[in-house]
């Protein structure tokens, strides 16, 4: 609470909660439960996010097949690029911190979140980002769990494949129908003679 690296943090809240650390937390709990995003709130979670990977207290877990492609996909010089409704300090904190191996934010070419991109289901949102990495829509692949984030990269003209986990919900058989689908990301592959292409080699 005392800590001088707090201290800003705790000075931005409005005054009548941050009389004590029960205040504090319980003005966080309200805004966190009703989703209200203020700056002071997403500067105090950054600050957290931060302490927590450099410590070791946080950690992402991720697929066992991601960073094995990931780095394939970087030798044969492919560019990659995020895209997420996590802002980019969280991005590349979670880049920056895998477990089991070593800072992963020299992979990626860019970083994109709804602020410097859009909201992820508008297909002016894909049409930017294919803007800023200077390439075509058609040429750019791009990966998510979500349909209606399909939908939009597609209505921008980009490749989209539907990447689907355990966890996430169930898939119509509507959407499995007319989308392409990959439960891993070793069934993506890229064709340098005839362009990228999709499933399993």
């Amino acid at each position: 609470w005392d800590d001088p690296s707090f201290q800003p943090y705790r000075a931005a809240f409005p005054e009548e909660h941050r009389t004590s650390p029960e205040a504090l937390q319980a003005h966080v709990e309200h805004l966190t439960k009703r989703d209200i995003k203020v700056a002071y709130l997403k500067n105090l979670q950054g600050y957290l996010w931060q302490a927590g990977y450099r410590t070791g207290a946080y950690s992402t877990t991720l697929f066992e097949d991601v960073v094995p492609q990931l780095r394939q996909w970087k030798v044969q010089g492919l560019s990659l690029a995020i895209y997420s409704s996590g802002s980019i300090f969280a991005q590349k904190l979670l880049f920056g911190h895998p477990p089991g191996t070593e800072d992963l934010t020299a992979l990626f070419d860019g970083w994109f979140d709804t602020t410097n991109a859009g909201m992820k289901t508008e297909s002016a949102s894909y049409a930017k980002i294919a803007r800023d990495l200077e390439w075509k829509p058609e040429q750019i692949l791009f990966l998510s769990d979500n349909v209606k984030e399909i939908d939009a990269a597609h209505e921008a003209k980009m490749q989209a494949v539907l990447v689907h986990r355990p966890g996430n919900a169930e898939i119509a058989f509507a959407d499995r129908s007319r989308l392409q689908l990959v439960e891993s990301l070793t069934e993506i592959y890229f064709n340098k003679g005839t362009g990228t292409e999709v499933g399993k080699e």
